[in-house]
C-alpha cells in the first residue's frame, strides 16, 4: 500500500500569494501621455485658460458690458491689467467673456462634426453597399471651398435665425452648425479606414458567426476599437472650430458687435492698431495659446493611444 502524497508541497505551490490587479488600458494611456512634455504642458495651459475664462468673471469686479466713458482708451494698469477699450470697458473682462463664447463654439461644433464623421465613417466602412455613395459625398464636401461656403451660409440664415432665436442664440447655433457640417470629412475618412480593417478581424468574424446583430457588432465591438482616432480628431476639431469662428468674427460676420468673442475683439482692435497695439496682442495670444495647446494635446494623445508606440 503506497503512502498518500504530502499535502504541504501541493499547498505551497497552490498558495502563490495575492496577485497584482491587471493594469487598465487608460492607466497605460495616461502613463504614456505624461511622458510627452509638450502634451502635458499643453494640457496645463489649456486647463488654466478654461478655468480663467469660466471662473474668472465671478471673481473679477468688472463686467464685460460695463461702460465707463471716463476710463476709455486706458493702457494696462493695476485697475485694468489689459487696459480699456474705446468705450471704457475692461479688456480683461471682455477677454474672459470672449473666451467663453469661443471655447463653447469650439466644443459644440467639434461634437457635431465628430458625430457626423463617426456615423458616416462607420456606415461606409461596415456596409459595403453604402461605402461608394457616402465616400463620394465626402469627396464632394472636401472639394467645396469651405470659407466662401461658410460666408454664404452666415449671410443667408443670419437674419432669419436672429429674428427667431435672438441675436446671440441664433448666431451661436448658425456658426456651430455651419462649422460642424463643413468639418466632419477627415473624421469620416479615418473612421472608415479603421472599420474596414476591424471588420475582418477574428473577433468580429467570431461574433458574427454566433449570430450577433449588426447593431451590436457596431456598438460593442467596432466603436470601442475606433475611439482612439475619434478622440484625436476631437482635439484637432476643437482647434479648427475656434480658428474658424475667430475668422468669421474678425470678418464681421459672427456675433453682434456688443457680444465679445476673441475674433470680434481682434476686429475691434484693428481700428486702433497704431495707437493701442496691445488690444490686438491679447486676443491673438489667447487664440494662439489655446490652439497650440490643443494641438500638442492631440499629438500626445495620438502617441498614447497607439499601441505600437505605447510603452517605448
Amino acid at each position: 500500500m503506497t503512502d498518500a502524497p504530502d499535502p504541504k508541497p501541493i499547498a505551497a505551490l497552490a498558495d502563490k500569494g495575492p496577485t497584482a490587479p491587471p493594469r487598465s488600458q487608460w492607466r497605460d494611456v495616461w502613463d504614456q501621455f505624461k511622458t510627452h512634455r509638450g502634451a502635458l504642458a499643453g494640457g496645463i495651459v489649456l486647463l488654466f485658460i478654461i478655468v480663467t475664462v469660466f471662473v474668472g468673471p465671478y471673481l473679477w469686479p468688472y463686467d464685460a458690458t460695463f461702460i465707463d466713458i471716463r476710463a476709455r482708451n486706458q493702457g494696462p494698469s493695476l485697475t485694468h491689467p489689459f487696459g480699456t477699450d474705446q468705450l471704457g470697458r475692461d479688456m480683461l473682462a471682455r477677454m474672459m467673456a470672449g473666451g467663453q463664447t469661443s471655447i463653447a463654439v469650439g466644443l459644440t461644433a467639434m461634437l457635431l462634426a465628430l458625430g457626423l464623421g463617426s456615423l458616416i465613417g462607420v456606415l461606409a466602412g461596415f456596409f459595403r453597399r453604402l461605402d461608394g455613395p457616402l465616400m463620394r459625398l465626402t469627396d464632394l464636401f472636401l472639394s467645396l471651398p469651405l470659407l466662401p461656403l461658410l460666408l454664404v451660409m452666415v449671410l443667408l440664415f443670419r437674419e432669419t435665425l436672429s429674428g427667431i432665436l435672438g441675436p446671440e442664440t441664433g448666431i451661436f447655433i448658425l456658426i456651430v452648425v455651419a462649422i460642424g457640417v463643413t468639418s466632419w470629412m477627415p473624421t469620416a475618412r479615418i473612421v472608415r479606414g479603421d472599420v474596414l480593417a476591424l471588420k475582418e478581424r477574428e473577433f468580429i468574424l467570431a461574433a458574427r458567426s454566433i449570430g450577433t446583430t449588426n447593431y451590436n457588432l457596431i456598438t460593442r465591438h467596432i466603436l470601442p476599437n475606433v475611439m482612439s482616432p475619434i478622440m484625436v480628431s476631437a482635439t484637432l476639431g476643437i482647434a479648427n472650430a475656434i480658428i474658424t469662428e475667430s475668422a468669421l468674427s474678425f470678418l464681421g460676420l459672427g456675433f453682434p458687435p456688443d457680444f465679445p468673442t476673441w475674433g470680434r475683439l481682434l476686429n475691434d482692435a484693428t481700428q486702433y492698431l497704431q495707437d493701442y497695439p496691445e488690444r490686438v496682442f491679447w486676443p491673438g495670444l489667447a487664440i494662439s495659446l489655446t490652439v497650440l495647446s490643443i494641438n500638442y494635446m492631440g499629438d500626445g494623445l495620438r502617441d498614447a493611444l497607439d499601441p505600437r508606440i505605447r510603452g517605448r
